[in-house]
């Protein structure tokens, strides 16, 4: 794939997840009113936006990383794009259901079920571009072992199941994941073909 191409693709991919944080703003309402007990009532629509917001903007981040730092693209890195893009785009849906039930088990678990599926969306893009880009090549020396990748699908999938026993601990470990990918990856970062990338480590972790 063209230089061009991969533009395109993360100009695809970029818009799509600038629309998907517009519906999420679009779901979240003011207070009824001007007093205190009227904030708390919206409280809970507005912290689950504000970690989808986070979790998408994590995505949108780690993804840029992640192509930038590939030099070539087939169909099989776009449709995995696509069923990341896919998993993404159901996240304004379980974000306004978890804010209007909240103290709900099954809104709890379905959030994890989509952060889980948007996980093994990202996990699955990033093999795809490994296996485009071969075993040698930068992208994969960086991503190595992929232990931050793995241990993120594997907290999605505890969340889930703890959504039906303690939704608290659940949305924690929804978080917790969060907070894993604040910061990219700075080993993704190399975009200079001029230049050698930097030394991959040992054991190295991954994008989502």
């Amino acid at each position: 794939m063209k230089l061009d191409e991969t533009e395109r693709l993360e100009t695809f991919s970029d818009g799509v997840m600038a629309v998907i944080i517009t519906i999420m703003a679009f779901n979240v309402k003011p207070p009824a009113g001007s007093a205190f007990t009227d904030l708390h009532e919206v409280l809970p629509r507005l912290l689950v936006y504000v970690l989808s917001f986070v979790v998408v903007g994590i995505y949108w981040n780690n993804h840029h990383q992640l192509l930038r730092s590939a030099d070539r693209m087939n169909a099989s890195v776009m449709w995995a794009n696509l069923f990341l893009l896919f998993w993404l785009s159901l996240l304004p849906i379980v974000t306004d259901w978890v804010g209007s039930f909240p103290n709900r088990a099954l809104p709890a678990a379905a959030y994890g079920m989509i952060s889980l599926g948007a996980g093994f969306g990202y996990w699955l893009l990033v093999r795809t571009i490994i296996r485009a880009n071969g075993r040698s090549s930068h992208v994969a020396q960086a991503v190595g072992s992929d232990l931050k990748g793995n241990l993120s699908v594997g907290l999605y999938a505890a969340g889930t199941a703890l959504a039906f026993v303690n939704r608290v601990a659940s949305y924690a470990l929804y978080a917790a994941v969060a907070l894993m990918w604040i910061i990219p990856d700075r080993r993704l970062t190399w975009t200079n073909p001029g230049q050698s990338p930097p030394p991959a480590q040992s054991g190295g972790d991954s994008l989502d």
